[in-house]
């Protein structure tokens, strides 16, 4: 059984800018984006209970009664003795925190943040959805200034490791910041840390599985579950008409990232498949929080955006584990020896480097020239751009990162593999473990 006390010990990073929040003179009410069982809702009500008086929680996809509550008009001070009734709460300014969960399902509890944060900012509401993203993209005049949005991740692998109550070496790393190898013996114990992580994953339930039963065949099950919902997703919530192309682009993940170059083909979504055919199907994806999109540049200059290739780019799944679970890779595979660097083309690690720069509030971007070399990720800090390739095993090959560094002459070229951290010259290698960490590597350099 899930050990539900292991979940309220997760220690969530976001948790510090909701504090950050709170304390705002003139805030405003806030969105929580992010893909389902994230861990949005379990965020928001361990946010109530630590930081607030009481907790007034609604959710508008459970209880639809809820809705007629905003039915008589948007008027704050009425909504909130409707609240206070049909709760029992006392709403109190400052000392309640309000939580309008799945809000996507109430058009009218959306849209009366607009006069919450005009006509009662003192109240301190949060609000949260599932497939929130897809809901904002089609509503017309949507007040996005009245409102401040957030966005929660599955846990990171620095998150992981606090959940696994090694929060010294979590913070050991949290303190890198001279780029010179780590200890031997701490390299190699993350390193195994590292590679149960790309197993697992960041999916709350399927991390409170592991830490507490140990158990992969269970954690592969739920991550099963998890998918199985999302499948369930397209056909409950997606329009009708793009239901069954949503399905194929989502079950064609895995063998797009098996490709060598991994740039996504749309005939190999469906034999002749063509952009016209899946572009919405993608579009809701991405607005659903379920993958992340990593463009072609032409050329890497500021701003990338303006040199991106909208025809060209490639998919990485919202979370690790459950890429794992799409592949069918077994346990063996990823946490046993040195198999993991052999299979899948590098596919997972590439997806977990994806994953980490997002949370990282990196844009994607990344580089082919003709045929001749690619680079797995294009960044820009600071006003200056950075190539960084990824490397699932041991090889120093560094034959892309020397083309892009012999026609753009970057400050510095990154390499991301499981190799101890260094700098050779002009390459940095950083542990795959320390993606988290790297804007502080760059800074450092």
């Amino acid at each position: 059984m899930l050990d539900l006390g292991k979940m309220r010990l997760m220690k969530r990073k976001i948790m510090d800018t909701l504090k950050a929040w709170k304390r705002e003179l003139k805030k405003k009410p806030l969105l929580l984006m992010g893909a389902r069982q994230v861990g949005k809702t379990f965020v928001l009500k361990k946010f109530g209970e630590e930081e607030y008086t009481n907790t007034v929680y609604l959710n508008f996809e459970n209880n639809p009664r809820l809705s007629k509550l905003f039915d008589a008009g948007l008027d704050p001070k009425m909504i909130l003795k409707a609240l206070a009734i049909e709760m029992n709460a006392e709403i109190i300014e400052g000392k309640t925190l309000l939580i309008f969960d799945e809000i996507q399902e109430c058009p009218n509890a959306l849209n009366s943040l607009k006069y919450f944060c005009e006509q009662a900012p003192e109240q301190h509401i949060v609000a949260a959805g599932s497939l929130l993203g897809v809901k904002l993209a089609h509503i017309k005049g949507f007040p996005v200034g009245k409102v401040q949005f957030l966005t929660l991740y599955p846990l990171s692998f620095l998150e992981f490791l606090e959940a696994l109550n090694e929060t010294r070496l979590k913070t050991f790393i949290e303190e890198v910041n001279n780029i010179e190898p780590l200890p031997p013996n701490l390299h190699e114990k993350i390193l195994i840390h590292f590679k149960e992580y790309l197993f697992v994953g960041g999916m709350p339930e399927a991390v409170a599985e592991y830490i507490t039963s140990q158990n992969v065949s269970k954690v592969r099950e739920i991550q099963t579950a998890i998918l199985q919902a999302y499948s369930l997703d397209f056909a409950k919530h997606a329009p009708k008409e793009h239901i069954m192309r949503i399905n194929q682009v989502w079950d064609s993940i895995p063998n797009q990232l098996a490709r060598e170059n991994k740039k996504f083909i749309y005939s190999a979504v469906r034999e002749g498949g063509r952009a016209k055919e899946f572009e919405v199907a993608l579009q809701w994806l991405i607005e659903a929080g379920l993958i992340h999109k990593v463009q072609l540049i032409s050329t890497p200059k500021i701003p990338l955006s303006a040199y991106a290739d909208m025809s060209a780019f490639k998919i990485y799944l919202v979370d690790v584990g459950l890429l794992g679970a799409m592949a069918h890779l077994s346990a063996k595979t990823i946490l046993q020896d040195n198999e993991l660097f052999q299979e899948f083309r590098g596919a997972i690690t590439e997806n977990y480097v994806a994953q980490e720069l997002v949370h990282s509030k990196y844009l994607l971007f990344y580089w082919s020239s003709a045929g001749k070399a690619k680079v797995d990720f294009i960044l820009e800090q600071e006003g200056i751009v950075y190539p960084l390739e990824v490397k699932s095993g041991n090889s120093s090959k560094k034959k892309s990162l020397k083309v892009y560094g012999e026609i753009y002459h970057p400050p510095m070229l990154i390499r991301c593999s499981p190799m101890n951290l260094r700098k050779d010259g002009d390459v940095l290698n950083c542990p795959l473990y320390l993606i988290e960490e790297l804007r502080s590597l760059i800074a450092a350099r």
